[in-house]
């Protein structure tokens, strides 16, 4: 299993980025996918999620408005656009699979929920 994230670089303020994260090596549709962030020094923090069949999405408050998160379940891939982007936005992320079965309840927020994590790639956004 393995997931490969990309997309990552340099910024300035108010532009936009999209990062890809590639799957291989497992069922994607029966997963739920995450992209959170990490700055060093500081906490992993949630970003945004999607459902398996990407009906529900969910974002944390700072980035509400701004990134999307999509999926294309034929290429395995998940996607997170970012608009707007602000110089707090600088940190790696990283994207994250769940497996879940059926609709059993998951919290989509905690990185507890997730068991298989990409290598991250890094976004910096100049001001």
């Amino acid at each position: 299993v393995q997931l490969q994230a990309s997309g990552g670089g340099l910024v300035q303020a108010g532009g936009s980025l999209r990062l890809s994260c590639a799957a291989s090596g497992l069922a994607f549709s029966n997963y739920v996918m995450g992209w959170f962030r990490q700055v060093p020094g500081k906490e992993r923090e949630f970003v945004s999620a999607i459902s398996k069949n990407g009906g529900n999405r969910y974002y944390a408050d700072s980035v509400k408005g701004r990134f999307t998160i999509s999926r294309d379940n034929f290429k395995n891939i998940v996607y997170l656009q970012m608009n707007g982007a602000k110089p707090e936005d600088t940190a790696v992320y990283y994207c994250a699979a769940a497996f879940q079965v059926l609709a059993t309840p998951i919290a989509p927020e905690s990185e507890y929920t997730y068991s298989t994590w990409g290598q991250g790639t890094q976004v910096t956004v100049s001001s």
